[in-house]
C-alpha cells in the first residue's frame, strides 16, 4: 500500500478553529498582561475606564449609529441573544429564520420555553437559506447573520423593510468584523469576542437601537427574568450596563484580551478585516474550485461565508458511505492534520453534516491557508488509501 508524500511547508499558525477562533497574528500573552487591571474590582475607576473604552471602540470600528448603545454583557453571544429574546420578545408575531445549528437553537428557545402564541419557524437545509422574503413585516424577525455551523450566511439585509413594525435580532457573533452590518435594519445586533476578534470565552456584545430600547421601556414580558437578563429597572434603560459597569464581574484579562484585538482592527484600518477575510475564503475556495474531491458546503457563492467556511467530500467512494462511516472518514483525517500540527480543529460541527470547517477570519493569514490546502489533500489521500 503506497501512500502519498507529504507537503513539505506548514501553516505557521494551525489555529483554524471556528470558535474560540485564532489569536491575530503578533499577539502576545506579555502584552495582554501589561494592560490587564488583574486583581483589581471592575468597578474601580481604572478598570470600568478599560471596560468602557472596550465599549467604545466597539462602536467606533463598526461605525454603530451614535443613538444606539452597545454593552458587554455574560454568557458569551448566546448570552446576549437569549438576553434579548427573553426580554424582548412577545410583544408581537415572530419570525424565526433556521438554516443552522444556533439559529435552531434560538428557535427552539422561542417555541418551547419561552412558548410564543403566533411564532412561525422558516428553516432551510445546512448550505441553504430559507425565503428571506417570507418574513412578516409586522413581526419580529429573530436570525443568524451569518452561519457558524452550516457556511451560509445572509447575502445584504435588502429583503428587511425599511418601513418595519418588528424588531431585528441579528446572531452577527462570526460576521462582525468581517462582513458589513447595514445598522439601518438592525435593531437588536450580538457577538462575542472569540470569534472574530480571537479574543476570550465567556462575555456577549449588545447592540441595540432606538427601537429596540423602546420596546424595552414599553413592553414588560410575562414572564420572570434572572438578574443577568433584566436590562431595565423601573421601566427605563439600565444605562450602567452600556457605559462600563456591568450586569455582573467580567474578567479584566479577557476585557484587556479585546482591547489588545481591538487596537490591532483599528491599527489596520476599519475595512481591513474585512479585506483580509475576504482574501482568506478567496484562497481556500480557488483550492475547492480546482479540486475533484471536495465543495463548498453553500451551492450559492452569494451565500458562501467569509469566516466560517463548511466543505463536504464529494469523491464517489467516501459519498457512497452512509453517514457514520463519511464522519469516521472525516475525522482521521483531522487527525492525521492535527498530529502533525498543521490544522486544529476543523472537524465540521457535530449537528451538520460530515466535512471540514475552517476559519478565514481576519485573524487568519492568507498565506497558511495556502500553506494547508496541500496538506488537505495529502490527508484525504492518506486516508483514503487506508479505506
Amino acid at each position: 500500500m503506497s501512500f502519498p508524500t507529504q507537503p513539505q511547508v506548514k501553516p505557521a499558525r494551525p489555529e483554524f478553529s471556528s470558535g474560540p477562533c485564532p489569536k491575530r497574528p503578533g499577539w502576545s500573552a506579555a502584552a495582554v498582561e501589561e494592560r490587564a487591571f488583574l486583581g483589581r474590582s471592575h468597578r474601580a475607576a481604572g478598570p470600568k475606564a478599560q471596560i468602557k473604552a472596550v465599549i467604545d471602540k466597539t462602536a467606533e470600528l463598526l461605525n454603530v449609529p451614535s443613538d444606539y448603545v452597545v454593552g458587554i454583557v455574560p454568557a458569551s453571544d448566546t448570552g446576549a441573544y437569549e438576553m434579548a429574546m427573553w426580554s424582548m420578545l412577545g410583544e408581537r408575531p415572530v419570525d424565526m429564520l433556521v438554516w443552522e445549528s444556533f439559529g435552531k437553537g434560538w428557535a427552539t428557545d422561542a417555541t418551547k420555553q419561552l412558548k410564543l402564541d403566533d411564532c412561525r419557524v422558516i428553516e432551510a437545509a445546512y448550505g441553504e437559506l430559507p425565503d428571506l422574503n417570507d418574513v412578516r413585516k409586522d413581526a419580529d424577525i429573530c436570525f443568524t447573520q451569518n452561519g457558524t455551523t452550516s457556511g451560509a450566511r445572509i447575502p445584504n439585509f435588502d429583503w428587511i423593510a425599511s418601513d418595519r413594525k418588528g424588531l431585528t435580532f441579528v446572531d452577527a457573533t462570526s460576521a462582525v468584523f468581517a462582513q458589513p452590518v447595514d445598522w439601518s435594519k438592525v435593531d437588536v445586533l450580538t457577538f462575542s469576542w472569540q470569534k472574530v476578534l480571537g479574543g476570550e470565552g465567556a462575555h456577549g456584545v449588545l447592540v441595540l437601537s432606538p427601537r429596540a430600547i423602546a420596546r424595552l421601556e414599553s413592553y414588560s414580558p410575562d414572564r420572570p427574568l434572572p438578574k443577568i437578563f433584566r436590562l431595565t429597572k423601573g421601566g427605563k434603560l439600565i444605562d450602567g450596563i452600556f457605559t462600563g459597569a456591568t450586569i455582573n464581574t467580567p474578567s479584566m484579562w479577557a476585557v484587556a484580551d479585546a482591547e489588545d484585538a481591538l487596537d490591532w482592527v483599528a491599527g489596520l484600518g476599519a475595512t481591513a478585516t474585512m479585506e483580509r477575510a475576504q482574501d482568506n475564503y478567496a484562497a481556500l475556495q480557488y483550492w475547492v474550485d480546482d479540486t475533484p474531491w471536495i465543495e463548498n458546503l453553500v451551492a450559492n457563492p452569494l451565500n458562501r461565508s467569509n469566516t466560517s467556511v463548511c466543505l463536504k467530500i464529494t469523491d464517489p467512494a467516501v459519498a457512497a458511505l452512509d453517514e457514520d462511516g463519511q464522519r469516521a472518514f472525516v475525522k482521521k483525517m483531522v487527525k492525521l492534520l492535527e498530529t502533525e500540527e498543521v490544522a486544529y480543529d476543523i472537524n465540521g460541527y457535530r449537528d451538520a453534516p460530515a466535512g471540514l470547517r475552517i476559519w478565514c477570519g481576519a485573524t487568519v493569514d492568507a498565506t497558511d491557508i495556502r500553506r494547508l490546502t496541500p496538506w488537505l489533500d495529502w490527508a484525504f489521500q492518506s486516508v483514503k488509501a487506508s479505506m
